[in-house]
């Protein structure tokens, strides 16, 4: 099985092209989702652990993990030790199955890959990318995103240019949905042999 690792930097459409590949058939590990249900669960005790008055009835209050962690490398390296073990745990689960049924390919969502270890964990990699203008639009529509926040975000993560040199494959996001979609089905195509259907048209069509 073939493990596709998708990043790229805030605002550059990486969720989107994740739920692609998944109308495609293709089985993607959301990092994102994995940290929303671990901070519910096994990580939330570890968490209280390192950073008292963290949690919640059991639930990591992300906001309050914010204030402890932002603006201090030392807590956040802390923080990335108890969570990213988690996570590439929680990924193994859940590939298991998949490779047990012989699917020949799959996707790790990993929003920082080229921050962290990520690289290591996958075969190949596809980068998400937009013009900056682009990119700046989509990030400051979020609620409470500032320009001052958006900035500070795009000083902790590699530049688009660089991600998109050390990429196996890049996706322009800027060019609507059916370009994406496009981009994906060829990529799956490359490395499958087989052009995709999106499950909804497979359905369609053993009926």
């Amino acid at each position: 099985m073939i493990l596709l690792g998708l990043t790229g930097s805030i605002g550059m459409g990486k969720s989107t092209t994740a739920k692609i590949f998944s109308e495609y058939g293709v089985p993607v590990h959301d990092s994102d989702e994995a940290v929303h249900r671990l901070y519910r669960g096994k990580a939330a005790p570890l968490v209280e652990a390192a950073f008292p008055g963290t949690t919640r009835d059991g639930i990591v209050d992300r906001s309050k993990l914010a204030e402890k962690v932002l603006g201090d490398p030392v807590a956040l390296r802390r923080l990335e030790e108890i969570v990213h073990p988690l996570i590439r745990a929680d990924a193994t689960a859940y590939l298991k199955p998949h490779h047990a049924a012989g699917a020949p390919l799959a996707v790790l969502d990993i929003p920082l890959l080229y921050e962290t270890d990520g690289r290591d964990r996958v075969d190949l990699v596809v980068v998400v990318s937009a013009p900056y203008e682009v990119q700046r639009e989509r990030v400051l529509a979020r609620p409470g995103m500032t320009e001052e926040k958006f900035q500070k975000i795009l000083a902790k993560q590699v530049p688009d240019e660089e991600k998109r040199a050390l990429a196996d494959f890049v996706i322009d996001t800027s060019q609507g949905m059916e370009s994406v979609r496009e981009a994906v089905a060829d990529i799956i195509e490359k490395l499958t042999g087989k052009r995709p259907k999106r499950m909804m048209e497979a359905v369609s069509e053993s009926r």
